[in-house]
Parts: structure tokens; C-alpha cells; sequence
């Protein structure tokens, strides 16, 4: 029972005692004053009919008696008048039946006033002749007395009723800075941290709302030290100061991991991307030029790259930075030379460099399996055809034949995204995420789409959906996984969450917002839980439709994630708000651990610190041996995926 009712009801409680005490208090005595004016009443009534008839006492005249006592027993008055004489003889006499009507019984007995009665004596002269006896009716009174103590009764409950509701509210008002306190409490539990404005003047009160905004603040400073000592040691160990990017360890962590993986799907793009001259620039016009031109081609590479969620840059070192591109095809590696290139002349009209002479950027497009070492020394060798080539050039080359069973060039791919678009033909694949503590217990299982060519070809999202983007049909191709996804049953799932990747880029399509909000409500109960994970980089970009997308998808019973957690160099307070049910660590990350000359250990350590404190689980991605698995388990992590556990296959073999 809550603080508010209790002290309502001891209100009440009080107030009933009072009204009970008074009620009872005042029934008695109205009880005594009645009794006390019927007596009186009929010692009066006694006294004055006997005077009336003394004069027919000593003549004997009944008759005339009678006549005056039926006037006087007539008015109702009375119970009974006898006339009596000397000797106790009864003369004259009239009684009346005594019937209380309107009071109830219990009344009556709870509050007797009997029947008084008094007596008067007859002289004849000098001489006693008889007496007069006259008994009280108490059905008037009884009336009257049973009218006073209802109308006391609901003058009593309208008072109760008036102290209930002012008692209440007086309550409510005063108990305010308490509610708050437990708001604040519930809020922390929830790691929000909500600081009480206004303090109340009772003493009691300001004493418990001071000291709860106190832990708050200090519960607040433990988070953010948490928070600040993982961006530390992700910066120190990982970030570019100058850019913000990544640096080479960052560029080099997040590669190897994509060259070795296992499924077969071996491809991408790397580039190697030079500022001409950087040197001169900061001899001729100064260290803050230099660093200006260096920001702005980071910016550029940047908006050239961002709408591919897997792609990786980094600035290897002064005017040298590094793009990798898992899963693209020839024309996307075009697409993004082509956009850097152009953006290199704009920053030549900008001015920021010497010449119009700004860069050269040289790629390398791999279809087999290929180390770090032979991928940078192929790049290198684009770039200085590129750089011979002249100003603002790009070289582009291969390490093998392209996969000529995948569509090439635009159409060919607009082609056959409309054929799937049109038929729903995406075929679901599934990998398995278990928990540290028991590698038995499926945490949930993670989508994977694949088109499926009629020759058996089959196709990564890695690959077509770069493709998609350019083409615009991404919302639409996230459409189709979702609801190819809400027809499985928990059964072909073998889990009772299934995890699905979404673009950002669905997020700021209207459409796709209204239609999964609508779909969400309609979940069929054999499937499992949906799960939507987005790319954190793309996820912190729309935070205000990320937070929007979180509630209504909470609301309707499903849950949200972040992918590639720790490569995007973010603020992690944005978890606070955000609250996913949980985070995946990049795989660059589970590649360096137990390595000696690697912070990762401490920063996963740190980061499952930071995320716990917010009732948010980790995973980590990547995971390829036992030793992983076991420094995994020992840094609290929560669950792991990776070819160690489960190999993606069909989700319904």
C-alpha cells in the first residue's frame, strides 16, 4: 500500500473517531434533554389538569372531567391520564397505544427515552379528593430525536466525504516532492539521471531530496568516468587526433579480420589515397594550412564513403589515407573514385592547397583470397600509375578475373533487384549467437540475406546491397527480409529472437516507418522476436529517429541493437538515451585480443564496464578459436558469434 493511502486512511480514521466520539456525545445528550422535557412535560401537563378540574373533583362531576381530559389527551401528547380518588380508585381514564413510525427499531433501543410519567393531587378545600396521573408519549420525541441524529449523520458524511478530497489532495501536495524522489529513484535504476530542481521546505523532505540528488550526481560521475576511460583508450589506441579517423592500427584491425574470413565470399576494394605534396604546403603556408588541407580530404573521403556501412578509412599517416571496401563491386569502386576525384577539385577552387594539383587515389578490387601486405603493395602500385597520369587521378586494378557470374554494370544489376523486389526472392541465411556462460544457450540468431541466381549463384548482401543504395531500393529490399523473416516460426528458427540488419537509410523513408509500425502489430505468436540492428555509425547519425524507431518498437514487444560497436570513434553517452537491448563489438576488436602489444583486452573490458551500468548486454563478433572465446568469457562479455560457433547457413536447414 502506498504512502498516500495510508495516510489518507489514517485520516479518515481519525476524522471517524472524531465523528463517532461527537455523534455519540451528542445523541446522549439530546437522549438526557428530551427524557428531561418529557418529564417535565408531564409534570406540567399533571400540575395544570389538575388545577383545571378541582372544581368538579369535590362535586363528583366525571362527566365534565371527561370532556376536559379528552381535550387535553386529544393533542397526542400522551400515553396515558388517570383521575383517581382518595381512595386509588380510577375514575376518568384514557391510554393510548404508543406506535413509533419512521424510526427504526435498532434506534430506539440504542437510544431508550421511556415513558416519564407524573402525578398531581386533587384537593377538595382543604382536603385531598384524588390524584391525577399523566404518562409521557414518546413517539414525537422519538421522531424528532431519530430527524436531529440522521441529519447529524449525513452533515457527518458530507464533512468526511469533504475531508477525503481536501485531505486527499492536501496529501498528494505534500507527498509531490516524495513522488519525485521515487521518480528519480525508478530513473536511476534505469541509469537516467534526473536532478530534483525544486527542494521542498520540510525539513524531513529537503533532507531526502538533497541526498537522493547527491547519489544521482554521483552515480552520474561513475558512468561518465566509465564512459571516459573506454573513449581513452579507444582514442589513444585507435583514432587520429588531427581527422578523427582511424589510424593505421584501426585501418589494419579492421581488415584482416574481412581477409580471413570463411564463408567463401572473399571480395572487396582497397584504396590508398595521397594529398599532393603535404610537405610543401606546410613549408610554404604553414603547419595550420597543412592540417586544414589534411581535415578537409578527410571530410571528403568521408562524404564519398558513408553511405557504405562496412567501409573502413583511416589516415595511415600525413597526407596518406586508407579506404577499405568489403563486398563492393566494380562499379561502386568507380562510383567512389569518381567521387573523390571530383571532390579534389573543389577543394583546388577552395584554395587550400598550392596547386590544382591536390591528390591521387589508387584501388585495388580483389575476388580471391589475398593478405594486407600484397593488397597495400598493389594500391601503392595504382597510385604512382595514377600519380604519373597527372593531376587528380585515379588507377584502379585487380588481384583476379571479377566473378562473371554476378551482374555487371548498373542495369544489370537494376535488372535483377527488380526481379527480386518483384518476386520476394531473397533467400534468409542465419548464424548463431551464444551465450559466455553457456555455450549450449542460443542468444538469438542473426539474418543474413542472399539472392540466389538461377544457376545457384549465390550473392551476399555485402555485395548487392552498395548496389541497392545507388539504385534507391534499399527500404524496399529491407521490407522483403522483414517479412520474410515474420513467417518463420520459432521452429525453423531454433531461437526465440531473430535478429534483423536495417539500414539508416529506411529510416528516413516514411513509408517503411508506417508500414513496420503496422506490421509490428500484427506478429504472428509462433514466430520469434525481432531484433533490428543498425550499423552504429548510421545509428548515431539519426539519433532523433533512432530514439522514435527504439519506443515504438519496444512499445510493440520487439527490441533494437547496434552492429560494429567501437569502430565509429562515438561519444558513448549516447547509450544513455538510446538504450539498446544490446551491442555487438566490431570485429576488429576480437582480432587483437591476447596480442601484446594490444589494448583491446582493456578496452572490451572497459566497454562491457560501460555498457553493464546501463543494463545493455555485449557481443562479440569475430569470435574464430577457443582462446578468444575463453579472454571473451573472462572480460564479461555476454555472448559471441563467429565460425568458433556457427557457420551462416539456410535458415530453414
Amino acid at each position: 500500500m502506498t504512502l498516500f493511502r495510508q495516510l489518507l486512511i489514517f485520516t479518515l480514521i481519525l476524522f471517524f473517531l472524531l465523528f463517532s466520539g461527537t455523534w455519540i456525545a451528542l445523541i446522549q445528550g439530546t437522549r438526557t434533554f428530551l427524557a428531561e422535557q418529557l418529564a417535565s412535560h408531564a409534570q406540567d401537563t399533571a400540575t395544570s389538569f389538575g388545577l383545571s378540574i378541582t372544581p368538579h373533583i369535590g362535586t363528583e362531576d366525571y362527566a365534565t372531567i371527561d370532556t376536559m381530559m379528552n381535550a387535553v389527551f386529544d393533542r397526542g401528547y400522551y400515553k396515558s391520564i388517570q383521575v383517581t380518588d382518595i381512595n386509588g380508585n380510577v375514575k376518568v381514564e384514557r391510554h393510548l397505544n404508543v406506535a413509533i413510525e419512521g424510526v427504526p427499531e435498532w434506534f430506539i433501543k440504542f437510544v431508550p427515552l421511556g415513558s416519564p410519567s407524573a402525578t398531581s393531587s386533587l384537593m377538595a378545600g382543604w382536603i385531598q379528593a384524588g390524584e391525577v396521573y399523566v404518562e409521557s408519549n414518546p413517539g414525537y420525541a422519538y421522531k424528532e430525536f431519530w430527524n436531529i441524529a440522521r441529519m447529524m449523520s449525513i452533515w457527518f458524511a458530507i464533512m468526511g466525504l469533504m475531508v477525503a478530497v481536501v485531505g486527499g489532495l492536501g496529501i498528494r501536495y505534500l507527498l509531490k516532492p516524495l513522488r519525485r524522489v521515487e521518480q528519480q529513484a525508478e530513473a536511476l535504476s534505469r541509469r537516467q539521471y534526473i536532478i530534483q530542481e525544486t527542494i521542498p521546505r520540510t525539513r524531513e523532505l529537503r533532507s531526502v531530496v538533497l541526498a537522493m540528488n547527491q547519489m544521482t550526481n554521483k552515480v552520474r560521475s561513475i558512468f561518465e568516468k566509465q564512459a571516459a576511460v573506454a573513449e581513452r583508450l579507444q582514442n589513444q589506441a585507435y583514432r587520429d587526433e588531427l581527422t578523427g579517423l582511424g589510424n593505421r592500427r584501426y585501418f589494419e584491425g579492421q581488415i584482416k579480420p574481412r581477409l580471413e574470413r570463411k564463408d567463401g565470399n572473399i571480395k572487396g576494394a582497397l584504396f590508398l589515397v595521397q594529398v599532393h605534396n603535404l610537405q610543401t604546403v606546410n613549408k610554404e603556408k604553414g603547419y595550420q594550412a597543412g592540417d586544414a588541407l589534411v581535415k578537409r580530404t578527410a571530410e571528403l573521403l568521408d562524404a564519398a564513403t558513408t553511405q557504405y556501412g562496412k567501409t573502413s578509412l583511416a589516415r595511415l599517416g600525413g597526407g596518406d589515407f586508407g579506404i577499405f571496401m568489403p563486398d563492393v563491386t566494380p562499379s561502386v569502386v568507380e562510383g567512389v573514385a569518381t567521387d573523390i576525384i571530383e571532390g579534389f577539385s573543389k577543394i583546388a577552387d577552395e584554395n587550400l592547397a598550392l596547386t590544382e594539383n591536390v591528390g591521387h587515389v589508387g584501388s585495388i578490387l580483389y575476388t580471391k583470397t589475398a593478405t594486407l601486405g600484397t593488397l597495400l603493395t598493389e594500391a601503392d602500385n595504382m597510385l604512382r600509375q595514377a600519380q604519373d597520369e597527372g593531376p587528380n587521378k585515379w588507377k584502379g586494378g585487380t588481384l583476379s578475373d571479377i566473378d562473371e557470374k554476378a551482374p555487371q554494370g548498373q542495369e544489370e544489376w537494376r535488372a535483377t533487384l527488380d526481379r527480386v523486389l518483384e518476386q520476394e526472392d531473397l533467400t534468409l541465411y542465419a548464424q548463431t549467437v551464444v551465450k559466455t556462460t553457456d555455450r549450449d544457450q542460443t542468444y538469438h540468431r542473426e539474418i543474413f540475406s542472399r539472392v540466389i541466381q538461377e544457376d545457384g549463384h549465390v550473392i551476399s548482401a555485402g555485395v548487392f546491397m552498395p548496389l541497392a543504395q545507388r539504385l534507391g531500393v534499399v527500404a524496399a529490399l529491407d521490407r522483403v527480409v522483414i517479412k520474410q523473416a515474420m513467417k518463420v516460426t520459432r521452429e525453423q528458427a531454433g531461437a526465440d529472437h531473430l535478429a534483423v540488419n536495417v539500414s539508416a537509410v529506411s529510416l528516413k523513408d516514411e513509408s517503411f516507418l508506417d508500414w513496420i509500425y503496422a506490421q509490428l502489430q500484427n506478429v504472428p505468436e509462433t514466430m520469434p522476436k525481432l531484433v533490428f540492428e543498425f550499423v552504429e555509425y548510421s545509428a548515431v547519425q539519426n539519433m532523433d529517429t533512432m530514439r522514435e524507431f527504439s519506443t515504438r518498437v519496444r512499445e510493440a514487444g520487439h527490441g533494437i541493437a547496434l552492429d560494429h560497436f567501437g569502430s565509429s570513434f562515438s561519444n558513448f553517452g549516447y547509450l544513455q538515451s538510446m538504450r539498446p537491448d544490446y551491442v555487438k563489438i566490431d570485429r576488429a576488436f576480437t582480432n587483437e585480443l591476447g596480442k601484446e602489444d594490444s589494448d583491446s583486452d582493456f578496452f572490451i573490458s572497459s566497454l562491457c564496464s560501460v555498457a553493464h551500468s546501463l543494463d545493455v548486454e555485449v557481443i562479440a563478433e569475430g569470435v574464430e578459436n577457443a582462446e578468444q572465446f575463453e579472454l571473451l568469457k573472462e572480460l564479461d562479455v555476454d555472448g559471441v558469434q563467429g565460425y568458433y560457433i556457427d557457420k551462416p547457413g539456410p535458415l530453414d536447414a
